[in-house]
């Protein structure tokens, strides 16, 4: 036993420095592996703004400010996950610390100071007019009496305001710059202002006919920006990275590749669109159906719930039911998803994925309508089934799920595959909050070809497809539960 115990100590003697030895290289390796792992942050961008930010033939982001993010985060050492969403919707995202930056040819302007933080200067860019190239316009004084498109909101539509009286030209103004494009080619609109760089790069890849005219005007510096007072390090390190890249030429080299001679053709034809973006349709449809099936999972456990409460004899259930299908039927989709991306974080603090928010927005909606489904199916059903179930000695909840439930979802399930289809086709909302579905990926492929009719016509022969599917299984349900 002496023994023993004087092994045991001196056995201890020698593990505790072998231990401390490991200890210590563990501490070392996963401080090496914390060196090593470079810093994330979350950068907001749009996808629909060629050359600045858009999507190639293969879905990959791409364009000017793109590619000088990446090359400053590669110099820098940092990473990136890009929160992809229109213009508008991003400044409230950035405002609302959804995320660390924001690039997508942002104009740096007094206003815009009092909200956010700006890096050096990466571009300038000033707004031009055009014509159609078979237009006899050649100089500003051409455009008397002529309509001139312009983009609501923009830079150009400033200037063209400021110079409509001194050329005498009516202004036309659109949402985006592929409804202006569209207005001149069907011969509506005579002139375009836009930013020069954007109608150079649409004009070289063969998507618009175009012939610039004048000068460029009130050339505007581009910057990155943070939510003000946030990320001071993040700016420190683009201002960094861009005086880095431009030393070394890659700067030059990006811009070149934008805005050069040797900018690649764009596929315009009908076929040729469905060939080159098939799959990023294909992705666009997958994100659209997964979002559908997600929120109606959610619909349908609450709304059943809800229509059971509703159609039940206690009046604080009803009441409660009441008052939600009310609010939910009477606020619109938009505002709800604004208030669940934007508005929760800022009072709160909780951050919710794109995702997560457009699944939550079209769930607790339609949670609503299904409630009603729910209710006028159980209320469908004779009461003598129920009364027949309780005489049987049956209680009521037994009786409502053995016996009227499995009658009413006979009468129901028509009215779920109907609520299935809107759903889908209500997930094109959800664009406004950054999800890339199907609708979101036509736009952004238009934005880079300005094929708006054949891009259009092939999301509906999708949306078409898809829709009479699942007429098809229902129709195909309903005859099974019959029989």
């Amino acid at each position: 036993m002496i023994l023993d115990q004087k092994s045991d100590s001196v056995l201890k003697k020698m593990l505790w420095p072998l231990m401390f030895i490991l200890m210590i290289s563990n501490f070392v390796s996963f401080s090496a592996v914390k060196a090593q792992e470079k810093e994330s942050y979350s950068i907001i961008t749009s996808s629909d703004y060629a050359p600045f930010e858009f999507t190639d033939s293969s879905g990959k982001l791409v364009g000017i400010d793109i590619e000088i993010l990446e090359a400053i985060a590669e110099d820098q050492g940092f990473e990136i996950e890009y929160e992809l969403m229109p213009f508008s919707s991003g400044l409230q995202a950035l405002e609302s610390n959804q995320a660390d930056g924001m690039i997508a040819a942002m104009g740096i302007t007094d206003e815009r100071k009092e909200s956010f933080d700006f890096s050096d200067p990466y571009f300038e860019v000033g707004s031009m007019f055009a014509v159609s190239t078979k237009s006899r316009i050649k100089d500003l004084k051409g455009l008397e009496g002529k309509k001139v498109a312009t983009k609501i909101g923009s830079q150009g539509a400033q200037i063209a305001n400021e110079l409509k009286d001194r050329y005498g030209y009516q202004i036309m103004t659109f949402e985006d710059s592929v409804n202006m494009y569209q207005d001149i080619k069907s011969g509506n609109s005579d002139a375009v202002i836009e930013d020069a760089p954007v109608m150079a790069y649409a004009t070289k890849t063969g998507t618009v006919d175009l012939t610039l005219i004048g000068e460029e005007m009130d050339t505007l510096p581009l910057g990155f920006a943070v939510n003000k007072g946030k990320n001071q390090e993040l700016i420190n390190k683009f201002n960094q990275g861009l005086s880095n890249i431009k030393e070394s030429g890659l700067y030059d080299d990006i811009l070149a590749k934008y805005t050069g001679d040797n900018v690649e053709k764009v596929e315009t034809s009908f076929f040729g669109q469905l060939t080159q973006n098939f799959p990023a349709l294909m992705v666009g449809l997958g994100k659209t159906l997964i979002a559908t099936i997600l929120s109606l999972i959610i619909a349908f456990i609450l709304g059943t719930l809800l229509g059971l409460m509703k159609a039940s004899h206690n009046n604080i259930l009803r009441g409660v039911s009441t008052v939600y299908i009310d609010i939910m039927r009477g606020l619109p989709l938009l505002v709800l998803a604004f208030f669940i991306y934007f508005g929760i974080p800022q009072m709160t603090g909780i951050k919710f994925s794109n995702l997560i928010a457009g699944v939550l927005t079209l769930g607790l909606n339609a949670a609503a309508y299904v409630a009603e489904i729910v209710r006028g199916g159980v209320q469908s059903i004779a009461q003598g089934q129920m009364e027949a179930g309780r005489s049987l000695g049956l209680s009521r909840k037994t009786t409502m799920k053995k016996i009227v439930l499995p009658q009413a979802f006979k009468i129901m399930l028509p009215s779920f595959i109907n609520q299935f289809v809107i759903t889908l086709k209500d997930t094109s909302i959800l664009s406004v909050i950054g999800m890339v579905e199907l609708t979101q990926t036509g736009r952004i492929i238009i934005a880079r070809t300005y094929q708006s009719g054949s891009m259009w016509l092939i999301v509906g022969i999708i949306y078409v497809i898809i829709i009479t599917i699942l007429t098809k299984i229902s129709k195909l349900l309903e005859k099974e539960l019959v029989v």
